[in-house]
C-alpha cells in the first residue's frame, strides 16, 4: 500500500521513527498479526509523545482515512487481551 503516515513537524527525528513504528505495529495486526507485548510497547512509547486524546484520535483518523485501518480499534483489542496473546484483525 501507498500512504503516509501522520506526523507533527514539531517532533523529533526519533519520535517520527517511534511513530511510524506503532503505525507499522497497526499494519501487522491487521495483515499478520502482532504481540500484544510488542504492541504494548509500540503503544507506550507513542502516547509519550502524544499524550492527549483529542491529537491521538486526530493522528489514529488520519491514518485510517490513508491507510483503512483502525487504530483505535487494535489498540481496544489490546487493552481487553490476555497476556501473552497474538493480536490479529479481521
Amino acid at each position: 500500500m501507498e500512504y503516509q503516515y501522520p506526523f507533527d513537524l514539531d517532533w523529533s527525528t526519533e519520535e517520527v521513527i517511534d511513530v511510524v513504528a506503532f503505525f507499522q505495529g497497526i499494519e501487522k495486526a491487521y495483515e499478520k498479526g502482532i504481540s500484544r507485548e510488542d504492541l504494548m510497547a509500540v503503544y507506550k512509547r507513542f502516547k509519550e509523545i502524544v499524550p492527549g486524546k483529542a491529537e491521538e484520535k486526530k493522528i489514529f483518523k488520519e491514518f485510517q482515512e490513508s491507510s483503512g485501518y483502525s487504530s483505535y480499534h487494535v489498540i481496544k483489542e489490546m487493552k481487553k487481551s490476555e497476556s501473552n496473546s497474538h493480536i490479529k484483525m479481521n
